[in-house]
């Protein structure tokens, strides 16, 4: 009887050993990011395993030690291009690094729970929320039943003193942004928003709101979508701007993040016939990729997402415990 062709024998530790001539206590050492180990023996080991086939349980190995080197990402909102932005740069300076990431795609629903739940059962080390449809109360909740060892909200900031916020300084960009429209000698804007829900917050609209009342002694009116999407904005904005005259309507509408603002954009030029920014100017916040096109070429402000990374790389490794604020950098571009 011929021999199956199918193996179905793993190769396991004992055989990439044997193969490597070092111990089986070796082979485990070297998949070990700060295990004690020559560099030597290691490139042995890894040489052995790559002819072999050879790959180690990393779920096995995080149950004999207080860390399984994996994240989950938890986010929702992918209708904003710049959660792409943030989930490839997280990815990829996380796993330069050593660290695994899961992905847990939050409902649009407002109890997030189940997401933090999935999460939790995967014996994360961490979770790391990039999303709006949470509250405090909800992640209190989570803390409180001990189901995550860490719980970090990225861009954003929260109230609950038990989570720990990574966010670009909301308050530096909306005084830069301020200072901008005022030495351009805007005086009406307007504050385009996004969803006005109980999630953990963004600092945008009270900075700008509060800072040009202090500049200049006026009120900034503020509307809001009813999504961070370009769709909802064409809408919010057209209603915004129907039936007003010159005088009457904004010369600056500053919007919440860059994809309102392109949506803003679209209706100023293709509902209303107006120009951008001749008739009104507008900005944005992220940078994501579509604002320098020739189509919007938008003024906005660049998060930084690298050094935010970075930071999130101190929480995982026990460097930092605090929150985190930091300064981006501004981008004048032809909409204002």
């Amino acid at each position: 009887m011929a021999e199956s062709e199918d193996n179905t024998d793993s190769v396991t530790a004992d055989d990439v050993a044997a193969a490597a001539g070092v111990s089986r206590w070796t082979v485990a050492r070297a998949f070990k990011k700060d295990a004690s180990i020559s560099r030597q023996s290691r490139e042995r080991v890894i040489a052995a395993a790559e002819a072999l086939g050879y790959a180690p349980d990393l779920m096995a190995s995080s149950l004999a030690s207080d860390r399984s080197n994996l994240i989950a990402l938890i986010t929702n909102d992918f209708n904003n291009p710049h959660k792409l932005v943030l989930l490839e740069r997280l990815t990829r300076i996380l796993w330069s690094r050593g660290w695994g990431t899961l992905l847990v795609h939050m409902s649009d629903s407002e109890d997030a729970s189940a997401a933090l739940l999935a999460a939790s059962q995967r014996r994360v080390d961490a979770a790391v929320v990039i999303g709006t449809r949470f509250d405090d109360k909800m992640l209190e909740t989570a803390l409180g039943a001990r189901r995550l060892k860490k719980l970090v909200i990225f861009a954003r900031y929260s109230q609950n003193p038990n989570t720990l916020a990574i966010a670009c300084d909301d308050e530096i960009a909306m005084r830069q942004i301020a200072d901008h429209l005022l030495e351009r000698g805007y005086h009406r804007p307007v504050f385009l928003a996004g969803p006005d829900t109980q999630s953990a917050k963004l600092h945008r609209k009270s900075t700008f709101i509060e800072y040009w009342r202090d500049r200049t002694g006026t009120i900034v009116p503020s509307i809001n979508t009813s999504a961070y999407d370009f769709g909802p904005a064409i809408e919010r904005v057209t209603a915004l701007l129907q039936d007003r005259d010159a005088a009457s309507r904004p010369d600056v509408l500053v919007c919440e993040n860059d994809i309102i603002a392109i949506g803003a954009m679209d209706a100023i030029r293709y509902r209303m016939g107006l120009r951008v920014p001749q008739d009104i100017a507008v900005t944005g916040f992220d940078d994501i990729p579509l604002s320098s096109s020739p189509a919007y070429q938008l003024t906005t402000y660049r998060q930084p997402i690298t050094a935010m990374a970075e930071r999130l790389l101190d929480v995982l490794e026990g460097k930092l415990t605090g929150d985190v604020a930091l300064p981006g950098q501004f981008i004048a571009r032809l909409t204002t």
